[in-house]
């Protein structure tokens, strides 16, 4: 799960990281109000989506009058907005933040992960923050260093102190800057983050160390410990199928191509794409239905998957093992004449119940091609789209 900007400074306010001060506005009026609030002279006007990159697509004016931030308001509020992270449709700015200018003196980027091969936590930070930390990524790695963090005993004084060395971080404000990482630590533990981010962690002219920015995500899992984290949530920068398949339990994730994919459990559904990619297929998606699938969560998934016009046929590929295949074979059959299906549909199933469920689909009357291998079943499935 993702948040806007605004309210990552809020969570990093309450752990006691530095930011400037800001007020959220929905329409141009309340931009005007935020900055008039906030007294100036200058102020920032930033569009709140959820990418980055929002600087170089031009969602990230400064205004040096009220009459700036009007003007700035109007334009943004409501923009397309692209960036290298939205893709070539970008999104469409539904809300901004009004903040203080920054006395902008050196910019760094550092940011917190998890590593899953060392079990760890990565602390990435560069002395080169800004808006071109990803080019200095390709071109100079070596001015980004990354510092790993045992869970167990945590980020002290002496790690963050030479992550702090490491980025040049002058010594009038080396105290300040342990300070800071040691406070993201414990603000990516105590949230369950995934990701926390400050690009840039603002030094100004007087020393003052502070964070310009700030990206968060989430772990999914863990959300039923933070529902202060989940009132944050932001429906309209989501997919929309994404969302209505959170409400049925189901994970769904869209992706470009034209062949639907029902399957429980995640490792099956990426070894189900990766071999539609073999046989020279995309598919249209993720969809997990997981190991508690009813007729129900079936049906709903057929109807999520055929709201994308793309889908010209659907792969169904399960293996009964907490599942049962006579289970979703009901599900199938129930989806099949809810949705009234006119595409192409496969089904591979393996498993508890297997005979019984495929007896059950070829019982059903209904045009459902059989197939025993994830092989034949893919090649089926290409053969049913390039036929249709």
């Amino acid at each position: 799960m993702k948040i806007h900007e605004y309210q990552g400074k809020e969570i990093l306010r309450q752990f006691g990281v530095p930011t400037p001060k800001g007020i959220v506005a929905f329409t141009v009026q309340e931009a005007v109000e935020a900055a008039q609030k906030l007294g100036g002279p200058v102020w920032v006007v930033k569009a709140q989506i959820h990418a980055g990159g929002r600087g170089k697509g031009g969602g990230v004016k400064v205004a040096k009058s009220i009459d700036d931030v009007k003007a700035l308001a109007g334009e943004i509020l409501g923009m397309q907005l692209k960036t290298h992270q939205t893709g070539p449709e970008g999104q469409k700015v539904r809300r901004l933040y009004i903040e203080d200018g920054a006395d902008i003196h050196q910019e760094y980027y550092v940011s917190i992960v998890t590593d899953r091969a060392t079990q760890k936590l990565a602390f990435i930070a560069s002395s080169e923050g800004g808006m071109d930390i990803e080019e200095v990524a390709s071109s100079t790695p070596e001015k980004i260093i990354t510092t790993f963090i045992d869970p167990l005993t945590g980020l002290d004084a002496e790690q963050a102190k030479k992550i702090a060395d490491a980025i040049g971080m002058p010594a009038d404000s080396t105290a300040q800057a342990v300070d800071i990482f040691q406070k993201l630590y414990k603000c990516y533990m105590d949230t369950d983050a995934s990701l926390v981010e400050i690009n840039p962690l603002n030094r100004d002219s007087k020393g003052v160390v502070m964070a310009l920015d700030a990206k968060f995500n989430f772990d999914a899992n863990a959300l039923y410990r933070h529902p202060e984290v989940v009132a944050y949530r932001d429906l309209d920068e989501e997919d929309a199928a994404e969302v209505e398949a959170s409400k049925f339990d189901l994970a769904y994730i869209s992706l470009d191509g034209n062949i639907g994919c029902l399957v429980n459990g995640a490792g099956l559904a990426m070894a189900t794409m990766d071999t539609i990619k073999l046989f020279g297929a995309e598919p249209a998606n993720f969809l997990d239905v997981g190991g508690g699938a009813t007729p129900e969560k079936v049906t709903e998934a057929f109807k999520i998957m055929l709201k994308n016009p793309k889908v010209k046929a659907i792969l169904v590929n399960i293996f009964g093992g907490i599942m049962r295949c006579d289970t979703i074979a009901t599900g199938v059959i129930t989806a099949c004449k809810a949705v009234d299906l006119s595409v192409p549909l496969v089904v591979r199933m393996k498993g508890t119940n297997e005979v019984l469920g495929k007896q059950m689909l070829a019982d059903s009357g209904l045009p459902i091609i059989s197939a025993d291998s994830m092989a034949e079943a893919a090649e089926k499935i290409v053969a049913a789209v390039n036929a249709a």
